[in-house]
């Protein structure tokens, strides 16, 4: 039966070593790795295959075993199944069935293979990075407030990681064990906003065919996160505020509320207390969601941190595309710190996904990063007017068209973040407010509307 299994695997395209003892079998999986299955007798002399499988576990405890037996109700086959055999097989057998049986097993040892290296990324994506003193703050911060079952209110530019930051608050809570759930408030219509967020009944709307159920209930036990929450309209503004006083949702087109038991944590890449004060936000819903609040520095704030990033997003890349770039010259790394990084660190991570695809060497070159980045040093002269003494020049005039110039520079650069414009610009946020009204100029939620 041996020889025959082995020539017929054999013959199926598997690389087959065999053994006539389980002790013999040991001593071979505790010499070698890269065993992928392993298929044995149930009962054999000195040790049998319950005792091999348990042997096993200490050396691979994720390679299956298929047992053969020739009792079907061996209590000794439960057994092993119990204590994690993939199956077993009754003895006579038929050929395809063992076929089938043995691909099967392969097929689920690969499965789990996957499943790991998808976790083991999915820990590298939410996975905070940071030495320098602001981050040790955030470090610090999370640590306090984790379990502490209150509402939070991370404020940031876009790209400095708040939804990271939520996360590792969830992983940090007693909640860790149930659902962390994020919206991005600003990527969708009102309408659309509240079936995601409270669910409908079936009828409540033309297409509701079916009930659905909303993320309040979907993360309930556990954590929702409401990203750009400053992009709600008015009148979502009242729902939410609801739901976070009362504690109870009621689905579109329902009659009957429920209790909900879920964490509330919001982002937002707007100065929410300048809204407040321009009434485009609530008061009290602000002050709602404020009861804990952090602030994520950009990374022009925390340049100490950008080598452990560096290296972080490298090994991250190198494993996705299965390169073997092991660092970073000098030159590319000082173009790096010397760069004011307007999208901060999801800038930083698409440059060096670029750098990683393009580059063949063993480090990262500056040739590898974009135009921008390199030229660090260079700065634009700006264009004097020409005039003459007998034209003379509207000084008011040019200097408001220089003035409106500048501003909707700065807001294409920091993507339409006024809070960043001000900071820029060395304006505080109300002035530069009044100046993009009486310029006249379009910011970006005025054309989103």
């Amino acid at each position: 039966m041996l020889e025959f299994l082995g020539y017929l695997l054999e013959k199926e395209g598997y690389r087959v070593t065999s053994s006539q003892e389980a002790q013999k079998a040991l001593e071979l999986l505790s010499e070698r790795s890269g065993f992928d299955l392993v298929i044995s007798d149930l009962r054999m002399p000195n040790l049998d295959g319950l005792e091999l499988l348990k042997a096993s576990r200490e050396l691979d405890p994720e390679i299956p075993f298929i047992f053969m037996t020739a009792y079907a109700s061996s209590q000794t086959a439960i057994e092993a199944l119990k204590v994690g055999a993939f199956d077993y097989i009754t003895k006579p057998f038929q050929v395809e069935e063992f076929k089938n049986l043995v691909k099967n097993a392969l097929v689920a040892r690969n499965l789990k293979r996957k499943v790991k290296v998808l976790e083991r990324e999915r820990i590298q994506e939410n996975q905070l990075v940071g030495t320098s003193a602001p981050m040790l703050e955030i470090y610090k911060l999370i640590g306090t407030i984790a379990s502490a079952d209150t509402t939070v209110l991370i404020s940031g530019e876009s790209g400095t990681g708040k939804e990271l930051v939520a996360r590792a608050v969830h992983q940090a809570s007693p909640r860790r064990e149930h659902p962390f759930v994020s919206i991005n408030c600003g990527a969708f219509p009102e309408t659309l906003l509240e079936s995601e967020l409270f669910g409908y009944m079936r009828g409540a709307f033309t297409g509701a065919v079916s009930e659905k159920k909303g993320l309040f209930e979907a993360a309930i036990g556990g954590t929702l996160f409401l990203d750009e929450v400053g992009e709600m309209s008015a009148a979502m503004q009242v729902k939410l505020l609801r739901a976070l006083q009362d504690k109870k949702i009621r689905r579109i087109g329902g009659t009957d509320e429920f209790h909900i038991d879920v964490r509330v944590i919001a982002a937002t890449n707007q100065n929410l207390e300048g809204e407040v004060e321009a009434g485009n936000f609530r008061e009290d819903l602000y002050y709602r969601l404020v009861v804990i609040p952090m602030r994520i520095p950009p990374l022009r704030e925390r340049k100490a941190d950008i080598v452990p990033l560096v290296r972080h997003f490298i090994q991250k890349y190198n494993e996705r595309f299965n390169r073997d770039v092991r660092g970073i010259t000098e030159e590319a790394l000082s173009s790096l710190e010397e760069y004011s990084w307007p999208g901060n660190v999801r800038e930083l991570e698409n440059v060096i996904e670029r750098a990683i695809t393009l580059e063949s060497s063993e480090c990262i070159q500056e040739e590898r990063l974009p135009e921008n980045v390199r030229h660090r040093g260079q700065t634009r002269e700006p264009d004097l007017p020409r005039f003459s003494t007998s034209e003379g020049l509207d000084l008011e005039e040019y200097l408001k068209k220089v003035e409106r110039q500048i501003i909707e520079e700065a807001l294409q650069l920091a993507d339409g973040n006024q809070t960043r414009v001000a900071e820029i610009l060395k304006l505080s946020y109300r002035s530069l407010r009044h100046r993009i009204d009486t310029l006249g100029i379009k910011r970006k939620q005025d054309v989103k509307k």
